[in-house]
């Protein structure tokens, strides 16, 4: 499951199609340089789409572009973490997440972050974007929630656990970066581990 949920953040793009290839780059490129600091020539360089392609595929510009690619980056989380949950067993879930964002800081030199954190800071520049990033981290606490509750967690507890695990290693992420050091996201991995374990304990 560790290798499954971190392919995307070490390929570099697969997609064959032009639209899907510029849409996958954008999501690479702005986890290094965020949504404000890419521009279409970056990503047409990244994907090596045609160059007259960018706005026969996005008429809507780079909002749409930046909207779709978070999008893209949150369903391949999504889709990561329902796989990691198939056997209801919210502590590999949780490993598996924090695998991603570890292997990824550890490929990257620190330079990469969460495309989705990215789409965040862009509030009125991009609202767009922003509103796909509320969207990705509410399914990520309810995909976590849910596989609480499956195991009989009280479910405001499920939901809060669920928020303090996205909260807390999106955190350690940008703490990681800002160290260069993996130790903060090490140190949030433990607690959480030992939370969620506790909760199950707790659950019976």
């Amino acid at each position: 499951m560790t290798r499954i949920i971190t392919d995307y953040y070490v390929d570099r793009h697969m997609a064959p199609d032009a639209r899907e290839r510029m849409i996958e780059s954008a999501a690479v490129l702005f986890r290094e340089r965020g949504v404000h600091g890419t521009s279409f020539s970056d990503v047409i360089e990244h994907s090596g789409a045609p160059r007259g392609s960018i706005y026969h595929h996005f008429p809507g510009g780079k909002a749409q572009l930046a909207a779709e690619a978070t999008r893209y980056a949150s369903q391949y989380t999504a889709g990561a973490l329902t796989g990691a949950l198939a056997h209801d067993d919210p502590v590999v879930a949780v490993r598996a997440f924090v695998a991603l964002w570890r292997k990824l800081l550890r490929s990257t030199d620190f330079a990469s972050g969460c495309p989705v954190v990215s789409a965040t800071l862009e509030g009125d520049r991009s609202p767009a974007a922003r509103d796909a990033a509320g969207v990705a981290f509410r399914q990520w606490e309810e995909l976590l929630a849910g596989a609480l509750e499956r195991r009989s967690v009280e479910a405001d507890r499920a939901r809060g656990i669920a928020t303090l695990i996205v909260s807390a290693v999106e955190g350690a992420i940008v703490l990681a970066r800002a160290q260069r050091s993996l130790a903060p996201l090490e140190r949030v991995a433990d607690e959480l581990e030992v939370l969620v374990t506790g909760a199950l304990v707790e659950a019976g």
